[in-house]
């Protein structure tokens, strides 16, 4: 039995169908948990997407059982999954290159607490950014990718963050394509903040792309990362205009203010457990 007292999430989705609302409040209630919160949304192809915050004392084993025994033949039980997470601030590594923009903007957030996470550690190829990080108290490890193959490097990594044992890992501008095995560790759980708003721009220098282009936007997308360069599915994006006055290094600063501000949002939906992946798309509740 795994009894705990606290707040909890309960995630659901499956395909759509009649009374699945209602079987979930029912149980609950049996429970005897209390409802703080609930959202709900039904893609145009029919899949139900549900996030319920509740509280009280219960057993998670039982309640996840229930949940997925009771429900009626109709609602094709065995196509509908739950999940519950208690209401807690995740853990996270986060990855950095050289540029500071973001690495700041969240070192700032955790120092004051609004990050809705554990920081327990930043790992960088370059020691540039060490002397920042350790002004807030955190781990920095410094894993130079100079003489090793980009397999080498990643291993490495890997067992610096095997110490850590994160639920997330974060992109904080990582300027190195992960590899599959490496992305296979953390699948639906590596973060990233690409400087552009995808699909416009991928790879390299986008604010050079942007500006020979002559765009009048530009913008920044926080993404889950999978095995396809920068087509992970999109948790969060964000533009500004800009107009034929900008260069490209002008475009790069203001879109560093878009990028920071973009992962960190990105984080709190995801870290607050809002962020369904349906295919190559999100669903956020």
């Amino acid at each position: 039995m795994n009894t705990s007292s606290t707040k909890h999430i309960l995630l659901m989705d499956g395909p759509d169908s009649k009374g699945l609302i209602y079987h979930v409040m029912g149980v609950l209630l049996r429970h005897n948990l209390n409802v703080i919160h609930n959202d709900e949304y039904v893609t145009p192809d029919g899949r139900f997407f549900m996030r319920t915050e509740f509280e009280g004392t219960l057993d998670t084993d039982a309640l996840l059982t229930e949940l997925q025994t009771t429900l009626p033949d109709w609602a094709n039980p065995l196509a509908i999954r739950f999940r519950l997470n208690p209401k807690q601030k995740k853990n996270i590594v986060v990855m950095v290159t050289k540029e500071h923009h973001c690495l700041g903007e969240l070192l700032i957030r955790y120092a004051f607490d609004e990050l809705d996470a554990n920081m327990l550690a930043v790992v960088s190829n370059y020691n540039t950014l060490q002397p920042l990080v350790s002004k807030f108290g955190v781990p920095f490890h410094y894993i130079s990718h100079e003489g090793k193959t980009r397999e080498e490097h990643e291993d490495a990594i890997l067992k610096t963050l095997s110490g850590y044992e994160p639920e997330y890992v974060v992109l904080a501008k990582y300027m190195r394509v992960l590899t599959a095995d490496f992305v296979n560790h953390f699948p639906n759980r590596i973060i990233n903040i690409h400087h552009s708003f995808l699909p416009a721009f991928v790879g390299a220098n986008p604010y050079r792309q942007a500006f020979e282009r002559g765009v009048k936007i530009i913008g920044a997308t926080a993404h889950y990362v999978n095995n396809e360069l920068d087509e992970g599915p999109i948790i969060a994006q964000s533009v500004i205009e800009v107009n034929h006055r900008y260069t490209a290094a002008d475009m790069a600063t203001e879109g560093h203010e878009v990028e920071k501000q973009v992962l960190a949002r990105a984080m709190k939906l995801v870290f607050s457990d809002r962020v369904f992946i349906y295919g190559s798309r999100t669903v956020v509740l």
